[in-house]
């Protein structure tokens, strides 16, 4: 019983240093959640604002290929003209580690169904990795990676991305996939992601009836179209960019989350083993007294 009693002591010790552990792990995500969410706001006045001028200057194009198509004469930007699919190039972000819950599952299990449904072969197309879980899983499962990119920053800064979001750019100017899909953890709250899969090439997502409600003109140097040569890149860009930024305070959320249950999991084991240890000593001094009384009265 003493033994027993040992046992039951050392288990509670260990529960308690572990779940002091998982509460300053939670802490730790929560102050991270908190600076990624401002990241991700800040970040959204700058899409915005260029969103706002890129629709602006595309209007017209924007308009004739919702029409009758590109007129002769016209130079039409390749990341506004849909193609024929010969390839598909997706962008898949996971996090790097774990103690995030289900995270990586729900990314990687939904993104192998969709590549199942709607791809014969491998050879159909394009993978690029963000995060080492990700990565790691496709390696596993003989899918080649275009690129991969491993550790990044809790609150990632452009210039750590700008190599992945400018390759995946020119890999589809240079045709080598015909359109680019970014996989990710959407962040909605706290305690809700949701998985999306966004169109991030051809740019498909202005509507030429905005520039209607702007009251910017622009003036153009050299040239409308050289700005827009320059732009449209930049501006596909920040789209895989929010992306990432994004998918980062998803991240956050989830390992906040992931914490506070093994946290809260670990008071409910602490508090069922010192039921436990109570009831194993009320036990050991029944018998204790038992034990006495027994030899009290044989001495009689």
């Amino acid at each position: 019983m003493a033994a027993s009693l040992n046992e039951i002591k050392q288990r509670i010790a260990s529960t308690k240093k572990t779940s002091q552990i998982t509460n300053a792990m939670q802490m730790v995500s929560a102050a991270k959640l908190t600076k990624s969410e401002a990241h991700s706001k800040q970040f959204q006045v700058y899409a915005n604002k260029v969103r706002e001028i890129v629709t602006h200057l595309t209007a017209q194009q924007l308009s004739d290929l919702a029409g009758s198509g590109p007129r002769d004469g016209v130079n039409y930007n390749s990341m506004l003209v849909s193609r024929p699919v010969k390839r598909t190039g997706y962008i898949v972000i996971t996090s790097d580690g774990g103690l995030v819950g289900g995270y990586n599952s729900s990314i990687l299990k939904q993104m192998m169904t969709m590549l199942e449904e709607d791809h014969a072969q491998n050879e159909e197309y394009v993978m690029i990795a963000i995060g080492a879980t990700g990565a790691d899983f496709f390696k596993t499962r003989g899918i080649k990676l275009a690129y991969e990119l491993r550790n990044l920053s809790d609150q990632p800064s452009f210039d750590e991305v700008r190599k992945i979001v400018t390759l995946a750019t020119t890999m589809y100017q240079n045709e080598v996939f015909d359109e680019l899909y970014v996989c990710y953890n959407h962040h909605i709250n706290s305690l809700t992601s949701q998985f999306r899969v966004e169109k991030m090439l051809p740019i498909s997502d202005l509507d030429p009836e905005e520039a209607e409600s702007y009251e910017q003109e622009y003036l153009f140097e050299p040239s409308r179209e050289a700005i827009l040569n320059q732009l449209l890149p930049q501006y596909a860009e920040s789209l895989i960019y929010g992306a990432i930024v994004d998918a980062k305070t998803a991240e956050h959320a989830a390992g906040m989350t992931a914490m506070k249950t093994a946290t809260d999991n670990a008071k409910n084991i602490i508090g069922d083993l010192t039921i436990s240890y109570n009831r194993a000593r009320q036990g050991a001094i029944t018998q204790e007294i038992t034990e006495i009384v027994a030899g009290a009265s044989a001495l009689e």
